[in-house]
């Protein structure tokens, strides 16, 4: 039998691998990805034997290297990414111009109170709000992949339970909930991540409980 064909080329064996190397597959793996790629997950690319604190020494280093480019190296809620700077957008713009969705008022302040009381059931919202929420504007939010229904309260009728989501986080250039700005500064930075000009977002009055 014939010896099976070799790969013309074949990772470096990983105690041969600078940290230059490294850096460069790292580079590779986030600009190619289409998602933010967590430290567990960039563990694969070399077997999972470097650690994270590694990993996350050598992220740091291509966070500067990039930094006076017109892309960025960040850290979200699911991960890093490469990301253009908002700088850049407008020109980028020009290319592929895009068609930025627009909120509406009552879609803006449902996302606040579910952003800053979660998790809350869809009565939470019309209490606070003093009027109804209507399913459009849930289904709205669960669509942009804003919002997911995390469980029910245990009350008569099981009403659900709705928390943001990681990809809220991410849209949004967060890492979690504590990075949230105060709540007159929402709304700007939707704007950021969507260009939406719209309504301006009022705080909601507080609830009675």
């Amino acid at each position: 039998m014939s010896a099976p064909l070799m790969p013309l080329h074949q990772p470096d064996p990983l105690d041969s691998l600078s940290p230059a190397k490294t850096r460069q597959i790292l580079e590779a793996a986030l600009l190619a990805a289409q998602d933010p790629l967590p430290v567990s997950e960039l563990r694969k690319l070399f077997n999972n034997e470097l650690s994270a604190a590694v990993l996350s020494k050598l992220l740091e280093e291509i966070r500067e290297k990039w930094s006076d480019s017109g892309v960025e190296l960040v850290t979200v809620a699911s991960g890093w990414r490469f990301q253009t700077k908002a700088a850049m957008q407008p020109y980028l713009d020009r290319l592929t111009p895009q068609k930025v969705p627009r909120y509406s008022r009552a879609v803006l302040e449902t996302l606040a109170i579910i952003a800053y009381r979660q998790p809350v059931t869809r009565g939470d919202i019309e209490e606070i709000r003093g009027v109804g929420v209507s399913s459009s504007v849930l289904r709205t939010l669960i669509a942009r992949g804003w919002i997911e229904a995390v469980g029910h309260r245990n009350v008569p009728g099981k009403p659900e339970l709705f928390a943001t989501t990681q990809h809220f986080l991410d849209d949004l250039n967060l890492r979690a909930l504590e990075e949230l700005p105060p709540l007159e500064e929402m709304k700007s930075l939707i704007d950021s991540s969507d260009k939406n000009q719209d309504l301006p977002l009022e705080e909601p009055e507080e609830s009675g409980h």
